[in-house]
């Protein structure tokens, strides 16, 4: 998600629209909703959003636009997603989780052939 995310400290409202794919009036009102979403004004009146805000809008336009939340669902689903709770894995039979070990351990082979 980082990636599409230009390497700047602030983004004006323009700028996080054209990111989001969304019009300016469509963050100003998930601001408006989601309270996790606070820019800074200028003395003229202007946002400025830092880098954490914009990271925060792109997940709730996922949570809206591809997962087909409602602006409800999405505040309670980010609520969850704050929670201290562990996420619980799904329950699946002892060959579901030597399948998830050796993908962990694949990947922690190649890590250690990169560092190597």
């Amino acid at each position: 998600m980082d990636e599409s995310i230009p390497d700047k400290s602030y983004f004006r409202i323009g700028e996080v629209g054209r990111l989001l794919k969304v019009q300016p009036y469509v963050v100003r009102y998930w601001e408006s909703e989601f309270k996790t979403v606070r820019p800074i004004r200028t003395r003229s009146d202007q946002r400025l959003y830092r880098r954490k805000d914009v990271e925060e809008l792109m997940l709730i336009r996922k949570l809206l636009y591809e997962e087909n939340f409602t602006i409800n669902g999405a505040r309670k689903q980010l609520r969850k997603m704050r929670s201290e709770e562990p996420p619980t894995p799904p329950s699946t039979g002892g060959e579901g989780q030597d399948a998830l070990l050796a993908e962990i351990e694949k990947g922690l082979r190649q890590i250690r052939e990169i560092v190597a």
